[in-house]
């Protein structure tokens, strides 16, 4: 890895009126912060230059990471390709005919075209199977990025014909690199103290180019500026949160396995995350009652009441009033015994169903309202539980000749104990009564 600082600006009178990131905008791979592990000296990337071979790569991960810096960084290093880059924001089906026309013709030359494509997940899935020919006789290299989970948003046959690398948040010590590496550009020292550029990076959400330009509007200034004064000065950070995408699905599912772990804190803590990213309470209060049903189950039966109560309280009072019914919501199902027992079962008997989809109830659990019905055995023989002194007649209810299955296995937690004595009891009963020949 080079020095931080071992890299100069174009020379391009036009340069200083470029927005500060693009002029900051690393030159070489060696100069990308943040993605040891892709551009390190035993990283992928690496590879690829080493051997000259690019087919098609995808680079994950949030905004501000890298993913295009590195990509535009790639072909410089490799021998005879050209460079394009797209965005499937702006383009269209015509625009990569007219690129892989433009592929077909650079190969007659003895190069390769090097395609980028910004947003790749904005492409339709006619549009990324498009690719699938042009990738495999090797006519272009595709280079592309996205900040969605693509196992949602790529197509399976583009994504077994790509290498898929992960790009990480940028640490604290990455984004004060940044920081340095900005003043040395500029020539000029922040004008903040430790505590104000402590807010700066947190104020960027790990995104490099919001970090940049931040400082820009700081350096804009042209003042002192108290660590005080820094968020009412600087324009407020939005939280990242995409309702379609992988952020999406990833707060939620750390507040269900927080929730699902016991832990009332984190549960909070992921709750207040959602909320303030925009979230709609309705699809949080969803998957709390799902959690209702599916982790909590019969060890606390009243969890689901209590849902939907705090859901209705919460229609009631609206936000931000009603946001306390959520967080009492999230409390309760972390502090309760847990059960998947109900969900297991579920699935069990589901699959158990389906192997025996054929199977006839017996006939004496069969109703019988015609005399030609009660000729063939359907209704006889069957005893009403509630005439037996038990109120339980241990009869068979599987199909003829099953060897009974067992779909429910409740726990030792919660109302659950209770319910795992009761059927101990019926059990029991059950091999009585079987055994007595009744």
């Amino acid at each position: 890895m080079s020095d931080l600082f071992d890299f100069e600006e174009k020379k391009d009178i036009n340069n200083s009126l470029k927005p500060l990131p693009d002029r900051l905008r690393p030159k070489s791979v060696t100069e990308i912060l943040g993605q040891d592990h892709i551009t390190g000296e035993t990283g992928p990337i690496n590879s690829i230059i080493k051997n000259n071979n690019l087919s098609s790569i995808i680079f994950w991960g949030p905004p501000g990471t890298g993913k295009t810096s590195i990509a535009r960084t790639i072909p410089k290093e490799l021998m005879n390709s050209h460079f394009h880059e797209i965005s499937a924001v702006s383009s269209g089906t015509s625009d990569l005919k007219e690129l892989f026309k433009l592929g077909k013709d650079i190969s007659l030359s003895g190069k390769k075209l090097i395609l980028f494509v910004d947003e790749i997940h904005y492409f339709n899935k006619l549009q990324q199977d498009m690719f699938l020919p042009y990738i495999e006789e090797g006519t272009i290299g595709l280079i592309g990025a996205t900040s969605q989970n693509p196992s949602f948003q790529l197509n399976a046959a583009l994504l077994s014909r790509s290498l898929v690398y992960q790009f990480e948040k940028l640490s604290e010590d990455t984004l004060k690199k940044i920081i340095l590496r900005s003043e040395k550009f500029l020539k000029n020292k922040l004008p903040l103290d430790n505590e104000g550029k402590k807010i700066l990076i947190q104020m960027s959400g790990g995104d490099a180019r919001v970090l940049i330009n931040l400082i820009e509007q700081v350096f804009n200034i042209n003042r002192k500026i108290s660590s005080k004064d820094l968020n009412e000065i600087l324009s407020l950070n939005i939280p990242k949160h995409d309702k379609a995408g992988d952020n999406h699905y990833g707060l939620i599912s750390a507040l269900h396995k927080s929730i699902r772990g016991s832990d009332p804190d984190a549960g909070l803590f992921w709750l207040a995350r959602a909320l303030n990213a925009g979230e709609d309470p309705f699809y949080i209060f969803r998957r709390l009652l799902r959690i209702s049903i599916e982790d909590v189950g019969l060890a606390n039966p009243e969890s689901q009441r209590l849902v939907l109560d705090s859901w209705n309280t919460y229609e009631k009072l609206g936000s931000p009033e009603g946001d306390i019914s959520l967080a009492m919501s999230v409390i309760l199902l972390s502090l309760s015994p847990k059960s998947n027992a109900v969900y297991l079962a579920d699935k069990e008997s589901q699959k158990f169903a389906k192997k025996y989809s054929s199977e006839q109830p017996p006939k004496h659990i069969l109703n019988s309202p015609t005399k030609l019905m009660d000729r063939f055995g359907y209704g006889a023989g069957y005893e009403y539980d509630h005439d037996s002194k038990v109120g339980f007649s241990g009869q068979n209810y599987f199909p003829d000749g099953f060897k009974r299955p067992i779909f429910y296995y409740p726990v030792e937690r919660g109302y659950e104990r209770e319910l795992k004595k009761r059927i101990t009891y019926f059990s029991k009963l059950r091999n009585k009564f079987q055994n007595n020949g009744n």
